[in-house]
């Protein structure tokens, strides 16, 4: 039986390195697209609670109009759209970088992270402007295969993976197994003035620059490597355990003055 693929990303449907990347998927699995009906990017990992989620078929694939989480969760809970549990859950090709904090506010990382809380392997692919997709739907798609032979522990984590094809190259220089490294934006605000003459604000910079550090996914695509960073669901500082100790105190509250 040929493996089934989970697909999304944070475009929305339409983008061509979701299609591209599905392309290529289909020479290795089987392949279900789930996607935004509309652009999500960086809206994390966020759930839509407070409306109800519409469904329609796009060019044979599957649409919702919410988020990239959104449309994992319901791909696996819904019996519909999934002939069984998938082997993997795939998301993107995203256009554009998603390295080191972008991946806290990344649509593309959380459809893969979606699925790795559900247990189900997960793996984000992100592409640098410029360069060829296409070469990156096809190297995406071998790492694909590799990452679905890969020997696993039975009861250790459930592996979530960060991939970054560097900017503005038809060739890789190679692969890296990474870290993630420091992406610094200019953290700006611009106000103005609506017609009305009420106030709205632009928040977030165009500019990005990479702070160097060693075996890191910046460095890496830097380089003209594509980058592979596994990434961790438990969110655990172990190091900060003694400060949390620390406020508990001896586990009772203080007393509160009534009034």
């Amino acid at each position: 039986m040929r493996p089934l693929i989970l697909q999304s990303n944070d475009d929305g449907v339409y983008a061509p390195g979701l299609r591209l990347l599905r392309q290529a998927l289909l020479e290795i699995a089987d392949v279900i697209t789930v996607a935004p009906l509309f652009e999500q990017s960086a809206n994390s990992h966020s759930l839509t609670l407070a409306r109800p989620l519409r469904h329609r078929e796009v060019d044979g694939l599957h649409a919702i109009d919410g988020t990239p989480a959104d449309c994992i969760y319901v791909a696996l809970f819904e019996r519909r759209f999934l002939p069984r549990w998938p082997d993997l859950v795939v998301s993107g090709i995203n256009h554009g970088y998603n390295l080191g904090t972008d991946t806290f506010y990344s649509g593309t990382v959380a459809a893969a992270r979606e699925g790795a809380l559900r247990g189900v392997p997960a793996i984000a692919f992100s592409q640098g402007q410029g360069g060829s997709m296409e070469t990156s739907a096809k190297v995406a798609a071998e790492l694909a295969r590799r990452f679905l032979a890969a020997p696993r522990e039975p009861h250790g984590p459930t592996p979530l993976l960060n991939v970054n094809f560097p900017a503005g190259r038809n060739e890789h220089a190679g692969v890296r197994a990474t870290c993630l490294g420091r992406r610094l934006y200019d953290d700006v605000v611009v106000m103005r003035h609506d017609p009305r003459g009420h106030e709205y604000f632009w928040i977030g910079g165009p500019n990005a620059r990479h702070e160097e550090v060693a075996g890191s996914d910046t460095e890496a695509v830097d380089a003209g490597f594509v980058s592979v960073t596994p990434l961790r669901l438990d969110a655990t500082l172990p190091d900060h355990l003694g400060l949390a100790a620390f406020l508990a105190g001896d586990g009772e509250l203080p007393p509160t003055e009534e009034r």
